[in-house]
């Protein structure tokens, strides 16, 4: 005699076959409640859509739950950066956010140089900066962009700030027209400026 199975796909496999033999065959069985088994069927298909659905609303929960996860990540490790230099890496001050010191007795060095700046989508008026972060070991809180134009005597004026950058890129709009510009850039943190990223001169 066959052995019942426990399987779950063997179990449905062997409901299916003894359905359509009721179904095909009720003469032979003739003591056999039919609808009692469809019913049964029935409801055990439509329990297996309900868990199909909630396993993949699980798995579309489960990403976006890892991805502002990872998103929340980003952003405190950006602003435990800024407040490391903000702080010197007091443990004092860094422990009221529940954080320590990066580096103990380590003083905050000021930034290497950025590098590698470049002017890219130039438009009449305004064109966008972008260069290389300095070296992994520089904390840095900000970057300076300086700007100065070449006088009518062909001697470039001082150098001015004309914009304050977080990130590696900084979009200029409104800038004088008709006039030879250049740009450099400046990493900043508690303890000073690094030295001025090579320039890139221009005329919008």
């Amino acid at each position: 005699m066959p052995k019942f199975p426990t399987k779950e796909d063997d179990i449905v496999a062997l409901a299916k076959a003894m359905l359509y033999g009721f179904q095909n065959h009720g003469d032979e069985f003739p003591s056999v409640y039919g609808p009692a088994l469809f019913a049964a069927y029935q409801s055990y298909l439509s329990a297996r859509n309900s868990f199909i659905k909630a396993e993949a609303a699980k798995k579309l929960a489960t990403k976006e739950k890892n991805y502002r996860l990872g998103w929340l990540l980003k952003v405190m490790k950006r602003r435990l950066k800024k407040s490391q230099v903000d702080t010197a890496g007091d443990p004092v001050k860094l422990a009221y956010i529940g954080w320590g010191p990066k580096a103990t007795g380590q003083p905050i060095q000021v930034p290497a140089q950025p590098g590698k700046l470049a002017a890219v989508d130039v438009t009449q008026g305004g064109l966008s900066l972008v260069w290389e972060k300095p070296n992994s070991a520089s904390l840095v809180r900000n970057y300076n962009i300086e700007r100065r134009n070449q006088q009518e005597d062909e001697q470039f004026g001082r150098w001015m700030l004309v914009a304050t950058a977080y990130e590696n890129s900084v979009n200029l709009k409104n800038q004088p027209r008709g006039l030879q510009l250049e740009y450099r850039v400046k990493a900043v943190n508690t303890s000073g400026e690094s030295q001025p990223s090579n320039s890139v001169a221009i005329v919008l």
